[in-house]
C-alpha cells in the first residue's frame, strides 16, 4: 500500500511539474532577479567599495563580510607586491594605532608591540621598500591638523595612504563634556579642507569609533563589549584597508571588492558575436519554417517527469537543431557571464562550520534513501547503481565546496576518495566497453571526447579561463586516452579472443603492468612529466599561471586508481565469465559464507580507513599516502554495496537522477552556484542566505541538466558515424582549434 501510495502521488506531482517546466520556472526566476539587481544597481549605485567600507557583516571571528563583495585574505608576499615603495601613514589615537600594528602583521607577523605606546612608531621592510608609520595624536586638535598641512606642501614627499582617526581620548579627558564635542566639530571642520586637498594625490581614510553601550544589552548580548568589538575591528578593518588599496593593483580572484569588472578579450567579443548570430539565426528559421514543422504536441512521462516525443513526429532538420542548440547555448553562457564576470549579482566569502556541511548532508542521505527503485539488472555496478554512486559523491562534492570544508582536513581527506572513486569508475567502464565490444573505432573515441570537453571548451572561451582550471575534464581525458591507448594498441586483446586461449589473459596482464610502470616513472620523475606537458600545444591544455606544476600534482595525487580501476574489471569479468559469481535477483555474489567473511572484510577496512583520513594532521604527508590506500575504501564501498542480493536490487532514482548529470554539475558549480571562480559562494537573494541557496540551486540544477541535453544532441550532429564525413568535420574541428591557439596567442602579446 506504502509503494501504491508513493507511485501514485509520484504521478500526481509529475502531471503538473516536469522537468521543462522547472527550467521555464527557471528561467523566468533568472529575468526577474537580473532586473532587480539592475535596478539595485542604479539606485544603490555600483562602487564596491563603498560597500566594503560602509556595511556587511561578521561570518565568525574576526571574519568580515562585506556587502555583495568579497574580500581576499592577503598573505605575506602579495602585501609587500602590493605596497613595494610605498609609505603609509597611520595618525590618531590609540584605536588607530591597534589598527597600525594589524596592517604591520600583514607584512611581518613577528612585529612585536614595543616601546612608549603614546608616542610614534615607525615601520620599514627593506625586502619590499615599504614604510608604514604610526604617529600618535590622540586628539583631533591643532597638533593633528599642522601634521597634516606640512603634507599638503608641495615640495614635501606625500605618504600614498593616509588613515586617520580620533575621538575616545577626548571623550575619556573631558569627560564626555558638550564643550569638547563642540570644540571636536570645529577641529573636525578645519581639518576637512587640508583632507580633501590631500585625497587628490594619496588615498585617505577616516575611520570612524563605534562604541556599544553595554549596559543596555539585552542578556543575549552582554558578549559585545567595546574590549571585543575593538578586537574585531582592528584585524578586520586592517584587511580592509588591504582590500580597498591592493585589489585594483593586483587583481585577486577572489577579491571582488574595489575591483572593475575584467576587460572583455578578443575571444570573448567573437564568441558573443557567433551567439548572437545564432540566436538570430535559429528566431528567422523558426519563423519561416513554423508552420511546415509544427510538432506534434509534447506528452510527459509521469514516472520520470521528462518528456517524450510522440511515436509519429514530424523529422527536425539537423540545421535546426544546430540553431536551436546552440540559441539556448548563447543564453545560458549570457548567464554565465552575468554571474561570474559582469558584477551584476552579488558575491560572498564562505565561512566553514561543521553544520553547514553535516546538515546537508544528513538531508540529501535522507532523500536518496526515500526515492529507491529496483534495478533493471542484478549485476555488480549496473548501470543504475553507477549512476546512483556518480549522483551522491557529486552531491556531497558540491556541498563540500560551498560550504567552505576543504579548510577542515578529515572532510578533505574523504572528498579526495570520492574523486578517486570517480576516475576508479572511469577505469572500470571504459575498460569494461572495449574489452567486450572491441570498439577502437574512432567515431567512439570521437564521441567520448566531445561529451567530456565540449563544455569545458565553451567556457574557456566565455569566461576567458584555462583549460586545466577545469582540472577534473582533463584529468578524465587523459585518463581515457592512456586506456584506449593500452588496448588499442598491438596486440589488440579482447574478451572474444582470450576466452579462446588463456594465454591472452596474461598478455593482458602485461600490458597492464607495462602501463603500471610507465605510472610510477611519471610519478618520480617530474622533469620528465613537465617536459611532456610543456610541449607546444599540450602547453596551451595543461599550463596553469606559467607551469604545468598544478597538472603534476593533479595527475600524481590519483595516479593509481584508473590502473585500479582497469584491473578490477579484468579480475570481475573473468570471474563472471567463469560463473564463479551468483549475480541473481536476491541471490548473494558468493556463497554464503565467502560473502559474510568478504563483508566483515570490507567493512572493517571501510572503517579502518575512515578512522585514519579522520586522525589525519598533515596535509602534505596524507596526499603522499592516498593513490595507494584509496582503493581500500573504494573496493570495500563496492563489496559492501553489491555482496548482499537486496542491496544489488535497488538504487536511489534521486542520486541517480543527479548521476546521469554529474559532469555538467561539476563544471557549471565553477560559475553560476559558486561565484569567484569557485573561491566564493554566488548571491542571487542578499539577506536570506537559505533562500538565496535554494533559489541559486533550483537555477544551477536545471542549467546543469539543460547543458546535458544540448551536448547529447550536438554530439550526434556534430560527430557522425560515417568516417567521411567524421574526418571532415574534425579536420574543421582542428582548423577551429588552430584558430583559437593564434587569436590566444595575439592576446598574451596584447596583455603583456
Amino acid at each position: 500500500m506504502a509503494a501504491l501510495a508513493y507511485n501514485l502521488g509520484k504521478r500526481e506531482i509529475n502531471h503538473y511539474f516536469s522537468v521543462r517546466s522547472a527550467k521555464v520556472l527557471a528561467l523566468v526566476a533568472v529575468l526577474l532577479l537580473a532586473a532587480c539587481h539592475l535596478a539595485s544597481r542604479r539606485y544603490r549605485g555600483n562602487d564596491s567599495c563603498e560597500y566594503l567600507l560602509s556595511s556587511g557583516r561578521f561570518l565568525g571571528e574576526k571574519v568580515w563580510q562585506p556587502h555583495s563583495c568579497m574580500m581576499h585574505k592577503y598573505k605575506i608576499s602579495e602585501a609587500k607586491n602590493c605596497l613595494v615603495d610605498k609609505h603609509i601613514a597611520f595618525i590618531g589615537d590609540s584605536r588607530i594605532r591597534q589598527l597600525f600594528y594589524s596592517f604591520v602583521k600583514i607584512i611581518n607577523p613577528q612585529f612585536k608591540e614595543e616601546g612608549n605606546k603614546h608616542e610614534n612608531i615607525p615601520f620599514e621592510d627593506k625586502t619590499a621598500s615599504v614604510k608604514v608609520d604610526f604617529l600618535w595624536h590622540p586628539e583631533v586638535n591643532g597638533s593633528m591638523k599642522q601634521c597634516i598641512k606640512v603634507w599638503t606642501e608641495d615640495s614635501i614627499a606625500k605618504p600614498h595612504v593616509i588613515v586617520a582617526g580620533a575621538a575616545t581620548w577626548s571623550i575619556k579627558i573631558h569627560n564626555g563634556s558638550s564643550e569638547a564635542l563642540s570644540q571636536y566639530k570645529m577641529n573636525i571642520t578645519s581639518i576637512a579642507p587640508l583632507l580633501e586637498k590631500l585625497a587628490k594625490t594619496s588615498d585617505v581614510y577616516w575611520v570612524l569609533q563605534d562604541p556599544v553601550y553595554e549596559d543596555l544589552l539585552s542578556e543575549n548580548r552582554k558578549m559585545i563589549t567595546n574590549e571585543k568589538i575593538d578586537a574585531y575591528n582592528e584585524a578586520a578593518t586592517a584587511m580592509i584597508l588591504m582590500n580597498v588599496y591592493c585589489n585594483k593593483i593586483l587583481k585577486p580572484v577572489d577579491g571582488s571588492c574595489c575591483q572593475p569588472r575584467p576587460p572583455v578579450t578578443l575571444i570573448q567579443k567573437l564568441a558573443a558575436c557567433f551567439f548572437t548570430l545564432s540566436i538570430i539565426g535559429y528566431l528567422i528559421f523558426y519563423i519561416i519554417h513554423r508552420n511546415a514543422h509544427r510538432k506534434n504536441k509534447p506528452c510527459t512521462d509521469l514516472e520520470s517527469g521528462e518528456e517524450k516525443k510522440n511515436i509519429i513526429n514530424t523529422p527536425v532538420s539537423s540545421l535546426e537543431i544546430l540553431l536551436q542548440s546552440f540559441c539556448k547555448l548563447g543564453l545560458i553562457m549570457a548567464y554565465f557571464y552575468m554571474c561570474d564576470r559582469a558584477n551584476l549579482f552579488m558575491k560572498e566569502n564562505k565561512f566553514y562550520t561543521h553544520s553547514s556541511f553535516f546538515i546537508p548532508i544528513i538531508y540529501i542521505l535522507v532523500l536518496g534513501v526515500f526515492y529507491n527503485e529496483n534495478t533493471k539488472e542484478t549485476k555488480v555496478l549496473n548501470r543504475e547503481q553507477t549512476d546512483e554512486w556518480k549522483g551522491w559523491m557529486q552531491l556531497v562534492i558540491l556541498i563540500y565546496h560551498i560550504s567552505g570544508a576543504s579548510t577542515f582536513l578529515p572532510v578533505y581527506m574523504h572528498i579526495r576518495v570520492l574523486v578517486a572513486a570517480y576516475l576508479f569508475q572511469t577505469g572500470y567502464g571504459h575498460f569494461s566497453y572495449f574489452w567486450i565490444k572491441g570498439d577502437f573505432g574512432i567515431y567512439r573515441v570521437c564521441q567520448v571526447l566531445f561529451r567530456l570537453n565540449f563544455l569545458v571548451v565553451v567556457l574557456c572561451i566565455v569566461m576567458d579561463r584555462p583549460y586545466q582550471f577545469y582540472y577534473f575534464v582533463p584529468l578524465v581525458t587523459v585518463w581515457f586516452m592512456v586506456i584506449y591507448v593500452t588496448l588499442a594498441l598491438w596486440p589488440q586483446i579482447i574478451q572474444k579472443k582470450a576466452n579462446g586461449n588463456c594465454f591472452w589473459h596474461f598478455g593482458l596482464l602485461l600490458k597492464l603492468g607495462f602501463l603500471l610502470l610507465f605510472i610510477c616513472f611519471l610519478a618520480y620523475s617530474q622533469g620528465a612529466f613537465e617536459k611532456i606537458f610543456s610541449l607546444w600545444p599540450l602547453s596551451k591544455c595543461f599550463e596553469l599561471k606559467g607551469n604545468v606544476y598544478e597538472w603534476w600534482f593533479r595527475w600524481r595525487l590519483d595516479r593509481y586508481v584508473v590502473f585500479h580501476g582497469m584491473l578490477f574489471a579484468f579480475i570481475y569479468l573473468a570471474l563472471q565469465k567463469r560463473q564463479i559469481l551468483s549475480e541473481g535477483k536476491g541471490e548473494p555474489l558468493f556463497s554464503n559464507k565467502i560473502s559474510n567473511f568478504l563483508l566483515f572484510i570490507s567493512v572493517v577496512s571501510f572503517l579502518t580507513y575512515s578512522i585514519w583520513a579522520s586522525s589525519c594532521k598533515n596535509k602534505a604527508e596524507c596526499n603522499e599516502l592516498h593513490p595507494s590506500v584509496s582503493v581500500v575504501q573504494i573496493l570495500a564501498f563496492i563489496l559492501i554495496r553489491n555482496i548482499p542480493g537486496y542491496a544489488r536490487s535497488v538504487y536511489s532514482s534521486f542520486f541517480a537522477w543527479f548521476g546521469k548529470i554529474s559532469l555538467e554539475l561539476f563544471i557549471c558549480q565553477y560559475h553560476i552556484w559558486l561565484a569567484a571562480d569557485t573561491r566564493g559562494i554566488l548571491v542571487l537573494i542578499p539577506g536570506n542566505p537559505m533562500l538565496n541557496i535554494i533559489v541559486s540551486t533550483f537555477i544551477f540544477v536545471c542549467v546543469a541538466h539543460e547543458i546535458s541535453q544540448i551536448t547529447n544532441d550536438l554530439a550526434q550532429i556534430i560527430i557522425p558515424k560515417d568516417n567521411s564525413s567524421l574526418l571532415k568535420r574534425l579536420a574543421c574541428i582542428a582548423a577551429f582549434f588552430c584558430g583559437l591557439l593564434i587569436l590566444s596567442s595575439i592576446q598574451d602579446k596584447s596583455k603583456h
